[in-house]
């Protein structure tokens, strides 16, 4: 897919501090037993978008490895470029998630950690909305964000952050037509909220 990248800063300040990210991320494996559970309840082979991918590693990589049709999104022009050489033949867009082209498609699972609580509240309600309706008939969202209602600066960006809490997210994932399946904390102290798409 070809690029569309603004010159404004639409990736929260990560372009900014892509490579320092990348080199910590890289060397983390934060989170991907979480992000294995979760994969082992989707169809195997289905599609899955990765929302806020990054450098695709090490989350999306473990996807691609599973087995899965991957497509990602993610606002960082370098760390979209990162992305592109490592996984050459996975379709990756270069925009802001909140107006991602990938919302499109149909997905068997939607995943997006570490990006809802960097957007404002509007933005975040917004976003869990069109991750809801780009899934299909029992498709499964997973987002990371904390528990607790909180405001924070961002270690790496400096740039405030903002958790809406459970119960707002609970409320926006019923709200975007969706059933809560479980809540999650993985080895770092990081939350997630899974959610299943009725059947039709």
């Amino acid at each position: 897919m070809s690029e569309d990248i603004s010159p404004e800063d639409t990736s929260n300040g990560y372009d900014a501090i892509a490579e320092q990210f990348m080199h910590h991320r890289l060397r983390s494996s934060v989170g991907l037993a979480t992000i294995r559970t979760w994969a082992a309840s989707l169809p195997r082979g289905g599609a899955v978008l990765d929302v806020g991918a990054g450098s695709g590693e090490p989350l999306t990589a473990a996807l691609i490895e599973a087995g899965f049709d991957v497509a990602a999104v993610d606002a960082s022009p370098a760390m979209v470029a990162a992305f592109r050489r490592r996984f050459p033949d996975v379709a990756i867009a270069c925009e802001p998630a909140e107006r991602s082209r990938f919302f499109d498609r149909a997905f068997d699972g939607v995943l997006a950690i570490g990006l809802v609580f960097l957007l404002p509240g509007d933005s975040q309600r917004n976003l869990v909305h069109r991750m809801a309706a780009t899934l299909k008939p029992g498709g499964r969202l997973l987002f990371s964000a904390p528990r607790q209602v909180c405001v924070w600066d961002d270690l790496l960006t400096g740039r405030p952050s903002s958790s809406l809490g459970a119960d707002a997210y609970r409320r926006i994932v019923d709200g975007a037509g969706l059933r809560l399946v479980g809540e999650h904390v993985d080895e770092g102290e990081n939350h997630y909220y899974e959610a299943r798409k009725n059947p039709a």
